[in-house]
């Protein structure tokens, strides 16, 4: 019972170790950027030793794609969530109303998240998970939509499920870059819930928001 016990708070503590080491490397790489970062400076952000993070990563490339995978995790729990409030047919601008006001739309995020295509772009192995965590967004989307088929008409334009939930990341992208450049947080979650809401429906339905 007494080795349980230790290994239950040595469980604990590493759980704790990684979840800060993750917490102090998101801040370092979204001030200094990917590439520009040593791994003495995580440590020294998050007040650990070398030791503790080779305990918990074997690599910056490592630790940098945990980082990604657990904010990318959060925002298809995010969609889908928002997505599952509705019956059999699908209330499109109140969706979108949810969908973007759970949104992670944070700068900081962004800048990481820009890194790591950055990064995936020139590793062909880092671009085939990110592939993967992209298509995992997209098909949240499209099996939402597809349980509406019957109920709720998509744009003939669209084509199929898949087709919509490619333009709805699509449309999530290019606001997202938008907001890199601007900083105008409170502009980018107005102008992605016009967009969304023009995107899949004849546009009747767009809320009440204007870009400046």
């Amino acid at each position: 019972m007494a080795v349980e016990g230790t290994t239950g708070r040595v469980t604990r503590r590493r759980v704790r170790t990684r979840a800060n080491l993750l917490d102090a490397a998101f801040s370092v790489f979204a001030a200094k950027g990917f590439g520009h970062v040593s791994i003495e400076e995580v440590c020294e952000a998050a007040g650990y030793s070398r030791g503790a993070f080779y305990s918990n990563f074997s690599s910056l490339d490592e630790l940098f794609f945990a980082l990604y995978q657990e904010r990318a995790d959060l925002i298809a729990e995010q969609v889908s969530g928002a997505l599952a409030l509705d019956g059999p047919g699908l209330d499109v601008p109140a969706a979108v109303d949810r969908v973007t006001d759970v949104l992670l739309l944070d700068r900081d995020w962004l800048l990481v998240k820009t890194d790591f295509l950055v990064h995936a772009a020139r590793d062909p192995d880092v671009a085939l998970s990110l592939l993967e965590h992209r298509a995992r967004l997209r098909q949240a989307i499209a099996d939402r939509l597809a349980r509406a088929r019957g109920h709720t008409a998509l744009p003939a334009v669209l084509g199929d499920t898949d087709g919509a939930a490619h333009a709805v990341v699509a449309a999530y992208d290019g606001v997202t870059t938008q907001l890199l450049l601007d900083r105008d947080v409170e502009h980018a979650r107005a102008w992605l819930k016009q967009l969304l809401t023009a995107l899949l429906t004849d546009g009747s339905g767009t809320p009440d928001h204007r870009q400046n």
